[in-house]
């Protein structure tokens, strides 16, 4: 079974940071599509090892990523 995740990524230091919020599954890498790649192994990982209780607990039905505005400064 597939099932679609958002996957974050941002900028660390010399690399990426890749965050799943569905299931608070996070990896790393030197590029985005090595960051994006080694996400995807560790939540394939994470559902392969984890019992259906934890999936359970940590999945989030509802992410929403969006932009705000606010003032700065």
């Amino acid at each position: 079974m597939l099932k679609q995740l958002t996957a974050i990524i941002e900028k660390e230091g010399d690399g990426y940071v890749a965050i799943c919020p569905e299931v608070d599954v996070a990896s790393q890498g030197d590029t985005v599509g090595e960051a994006r790649e080694n996400l995807k192994e560790a939540l394939e990982l994470f559902f392969e090892m984890a019992s259906q209780e934890e999936i359970k607990s940590r999945f989030h039905n509802e992410v929403y990523v969006t932009q705000v505005e606010v003032a700065v400064g």
